[in-house]
């Protein structure tokens, strides 16, 4: 029997798979999903697209166990999912196909593939129903990057895993030209000077370090505000750190101390092109967007 006080969805990414259950709640007169549970397991699908271009057997089995786990999760709780989409690792995948169609069986819904700009949509529907329609929403995972402000989106194929796999652990002096290249191919002089809300595996990572959260904790960590030298000083700290100490941080267990630091460094040079010196971060993305989305045609159809 399922229970229709809560809706949830799934988003499986580049680096990660998340699991959000959440509860509509009428806050200041505007209906707002408050998060009851979310799970987040690593995947790093993308490191099999950007070695050989399509998602290895041994990788799809590693992901089928972590939505089986969702799948049992839910029906524990007699929660149904409304959606599960996927991202930038399965837009350049050559076997997607093969991917969607065992994920539809573990999951028995079909997942869908959202292109960048979906993306970036959906992100900016949950960064805005938590905080204004005036913020520019900004998405940094694991093999892509999206900006939404308003109507406005842009989808930049750069991401923490995808720098990592690219650059290694730390950049070096080549990166510098890198950047550059993307911002000229992906100029983002549109976005400039807004009030910035960070969203993703980095933004969360980034959060836990600098409060030295050892859970997840959405309470702690939404509407966090950092500058660019509280960027700078997690930043240092990390880099300085030994591969095996790093990986003690929290907030950077499974694996993504491998990523961070190229999350980081990015997320530098994506803030002083927008020419701004501070951000606030949220917990909201994505997976969120999609069920606002579900609720408007829900409330257009009836």
């Amino acid at each position: 029997m399922t229970n229709p006080k809560f809706l949830a969805s799934i988003d499986i990414g580049t680096y990660s798979c998340i699991l959000l259950v959440a509860s509509v709640e009428s806050k200041d007169g505007v209906e707002k999903l408050v998060p009851k549970l979310q799970k987040v397991e690593v995947c790093r699908l993308g490191e099999d697209i950007f070695e050989t271009g399509a998602v290895s057997e041994k990788r799809l089995q590693d992901l089928m166990k972590i939505l089986s786990r969702f799948r049992s999760t839910l029906n524990a709780l007699g929660v149904q999912l409304q959606a599960a989409i996927m991202t930038e690792a399965m837009r350049k995948a050559s076997n997607s196909d093969l991917v969607i169609e065992r994920v539809e069986k573990s999951l028995w819904i079909r997942p869908q593939i959202i292109s960048g700009e979906e993306e970036a949509a959906y992100s900016f529907m949950a960064v805005s129903r938590w905080y204004s329609t005036d913020v520019l929403s900004l998405d940094i995972g694991g093999g892509s990057t999206e900006l939404s402000l308003l109507k406005k989106n842009m989808s930049i194929p750069v991401g923490a895993l995808a720098l990592f796999k690219q650059m290694g652990a730390i950049p070096g002096p080549e990166y510098k030209q890198f950047v550059k290249g993307i911002f000229k191919e992906h100029p983002v002089r549109a976005f400039a000077k807004k009030e910035i809300v960070l969203i993703g595996g980095t933004a969360t990572a980034l959060a836990m370090v600098y409060l030295n959260l050892s859970e997840f904790d959405y309470e702690k960590i939404e509407g966090l505000e950092l500058h660019l030298n509280d960027l700078e000083m997690v930043t240092t700290r990390i880099s300085n750190l030994s591969k095996d100490l790093r990986a003690m941080l929290p907030g950077l267990e499974n694996g993504r101390s491998d990523v961070i630091i190229c999350g980081l460094y990015w997320l530098k040079s994506l803030l002083e092109r927008l020419h701004v010196t501070s951000f606030k971060i949220s917990t909201a993305g994505i997976r969120f967007g999609v069920l606002y989305s579900s609720l408007e045609n829900t409330h257009a159809t009836q």
